[in-house]
């Protein structure tokens, strides 16, 4: 076990941060002292018993972190992400964008280009001057095989796209066809998430420019989700024949989700940007009581 035992007395700074509304409690803990199991970090997450969040940022510098030493050399900061039910993630881009806005107010890095370690693999992040943060999200990954999704009597067909964490994107004509969204909507087969999928509905704004809900793995519906903007744009690319390893040309595409908009782009090479906001909104202590 990672950190030291949940039994310790004394309080734990926090912060809350969000990006296009997507929240996250931030747990500073650079020598990677702190023990937050899964019970711990659901508490926290809990919006009416704990701070509340759509996932925790635990700030943990690579070299302490027993999944990122060898990323060290590359990132001194290591994105230890939880999902709201406390169980471990790969990658948030939302959640990056949050916690490079921690990194720069704690005076740990200042504006300009950073990388951090994710389990997903070392992000690029630019703190641009005038607040908003892009994030180099790397290759999407489209497996083989078809995917169906299912809400209410109602079928789509879903692209298999994974952005460092697995997602399935359903064109749909209208986003309350998606349902609550409060458990995960029924797909198949089965076998194809293994350890369960983001899923994405979508719909057509404009030219290039479309609007999005998701149910997020382990969080249930969220404000918005980087990694799944992300597969949004990839997938409508593809369906648009604007794939920019065949046309040799970047293609962005604009996505509004319910907490706010991002751009994102896709370059010749695969690589993909993703811009928008990040935000920190409080920052307090946690009483240790809770961690018990």
């Amino acid at each position: 076990m990672d950190g030291v035992s949940t039994s310790q007395t004394s309080p734990i700074a926090f912060l809350k941060g969000h990006g296009t509304e997507n929240d996250f409690v931030i747990v500073p803990d650079p020598d990677n002292t702190v023990d937050l199991p899964a019970p711990v970090v659901a508490k926290l997450c809990d919006r009416r018993a704990g701070i509340g969040g759509d996932g925790l940022l635990h700030v943990v510098r690579s070299a302490e972190h027993p999944e990122a030493r060898a990323m060290a050399h590359e990132a001194e900061w290591f994105m230890d992400y939880r999902n709201a039910d406390g169980s471990i993630a790969e990658m948030c881009g939302n959640g990056v964008r949050v916690f490079a806005r921690y990194l720069q107010r704690a005076g740990l890095v200042e504006a300009g280009d950073l990388a951090v370690a994710t389990r997903g693999g070392v992000k690029k992040v630019h703190l641009a001057k005038d607040g908003d943060v892009t994030v180099s999200m790397g290759r999407a990954l489209l497996p083989e095989g078809s995917v169906t999704v299912t809400v209410d009597g109602r079928s789509w067909p879903a692209l298999n796209v994974n952005m460092g964490n697995p997602h399935a994107v359903a064109f749909v004509e209208d986003l309350d066809h998606a349902g609550n969204l409060f458990s995960v909507p029924p797909f198949t087969p089965a076998s194809v998430y293994p350890d369960g999928v983001n899923v994405e509905f979508v719909v057509d704004r404009g030219e290039r420019h479309v609007a999005m809900r998701v149910h997020e793995r382990g969080s249930g519906e969220t404000r918005s989700c980087g990694t799944g903007a992300c597969a949004v744009a990839v997938a409508a690319a593809r369906r648009d024949g604007t794939d920019p390893s065949e046309t040799g040309a970047p293609v962005t595409y604009t996505v509004d989700l319910p907490g706010g908009r991002l751009v994102i782009t896709e370059r010749p090479d695969g690589e993909i940007e993703m811009t928008g906001p990040a935000v920190i909104v409080a920052e307090g202590h946690i009483d240790p009581a809770l961690l018990a």
